[in-house]
């Protein structure tokens, strides 16, 4: 039988793990559930942050900061840290209607709060002056998690029917390459019926 492993094996089996994801990276307790027990890495974790090796940026959120010769230390993008923490939890995170907006560039309003749509817990993280909000929504708007048509979708209903122009149409076609605008046709059940000419129109399909 295997010995119990020193806190200084697991420490350093940790941020082994940690630095070869490279800085930026974001990460929870859960992600290393296979080097030792949830109490053992908590500890550990607790460790390399009072060590100064990592950031804890809230209760059982951390990362590996990158740093900015002039600014210092930077933060995370609120996706990346909603990434983790979907992770952590085993659920799907789908862009809402805003951010999905204004990753496509069809709009620069930038929120308030970062919101992201998700089948798991509702739930809040506020990370210093940055809050991510993770909210439960309807399996059909999860159906198209993590694919261009989700996003497509939840922008186009965020803006609303009269917003969605022909020059943001033409917008979308052309900083996406035709492969990726045809695999729309294959989520166009899961679309509002108003939206779905549009991406028949995005995909150069013709109806």
């Amino acid at each position: 039988m295997a010995g119990k492993k020193s806190p200084q094996a697991i420490d350093a089996r940790i941020l082994a793990t940690i630095k070869g994801r490279g800085r930026g990276c974001v990460f929870v307790p859960a992600d290393f559930c296979g080097i030792g027990s949830r109490q053992a890495v908590d500890l550990a974790l607790h460790r390399l942050w009072r060590a100064g090796a990592i950031r804890r940026l809230a209760r059982g959120v951390y990362d590996y900061p990158k740093e900015h010769p002039v600014l210092g230390l930077l933060m995370p993008s609120a996706e990346t840290i909603a990434k983790a923490l979907a992770g952590r939890d085993k659920t799907r995170l789908q862009s809402s209607g805003v951010q999905a907006a204004n990753t496509l560039g069809l709009s620069d309003q930038v929120p308030a709060k970062t919101v992201f749509l998700t089948d798991g817990t509702s739930r809040t993280v506020r990370i210093g002056t940055m809050t991510i909000q993770l909210r439960k929504t309807t399996p059909k708007n999860m159906a198209t998690a993590g694919r261009l048509s989700g996003l497509v979708i939840q922008a186009f209903k965020a803006l609303g029917r009269e917003h969605v122009t022909q020059q943001r149409i033409d917008h979308l076609k052309r900083i996406l390459p035709l492969e990726k605008r045809r695999t729309l046709l294959d989520d166009l059940g899961f679309a509002p019926a108003w939206i779905r000419p549009i991406l028949l129109e995005i995909a150069e399909v013709n109806v």
